[in-house]
């Protein structure tokens, strides 16, 4: 249950608050307790707060952020209606990647990275996390991405809460396509 569960509080919280009947506000909150009702109508009458928690504790990609007073919850990125997650920049290291499908090369090559239906372009820390991600579509390729360079020349980037580096396009020429996935 707790994967279906995920999953619905991903699309609600980044995507489709309408889905449930919530809104979010302007940083991506909403408050915990309609949540749980409207998860519980929407076929999971077993729902509750400890569920809930489980949910944000285990989520392999730590999607979810819980307000410090406890009260409610938003999505930490990934968001494809517009949010301010209020994060400052921040310099990144100088090598980021980015994992996608060998379908979506040369559009890359053409175009770069951008955010297509989400408000930021998502990058990784390390290689294992990009070839996961690279893998939800098909065939994973990992780019290298050099943010320092990007940074250096004024390209903003921020970190969300779970670690993953956010900006709003990477230039063809801060891509490196010859990093391939090993085997």
């Amino acid at each position: 249950m707790s994967k279906e569960i995920s999953k619905l509080m991903s699309l609600v919280l980044r995507h489709d608050p309408g889905r449930l009947g919530l809104t979010l506000d302007a940083n991506g909150w909403t408050a915990i307790e309609p949540l749980i009702k409207r998860i519980r109508g929407a076929g999971y009458p077993a729902f509750d707060r400890p569920t809930l928690d489980a949910v944000v504790k285990n989520n392999d990609k730590q999607r979810f952020t819980v307000s410090d007073d406890g009260q409610s919850i938003r999505a930490a990125q990934g968001h494809s209606i517009q949010i301010d997650l209020g994060l400052q920049p921040s310099r990144p290291p100088a090598l980021l990647y980015h994992g996608t499908a060998a379908g979506f090369i040369e559009s890359i090559r053409e175009q770069g990275l951008i955010p297509g239906r989400r408000q930021h372009v998502h990058l990784s820390m390390d290689r294992d996390t990009a070839v996961k991600v690279g893998g939800r579509h098909g065939s994973p390729v990992v780019l290298t991405v050099e943010a320092g360079k990007m940074f250096d020349v004024g390209i903003s980037f921020y970190q969300a809460e779970n670690g993953v580096w956010l900006t709003d396009l990477v230039p063809v020429e801060y891509l490196g396509f010859a990093l391939a996935p090993e085997d």
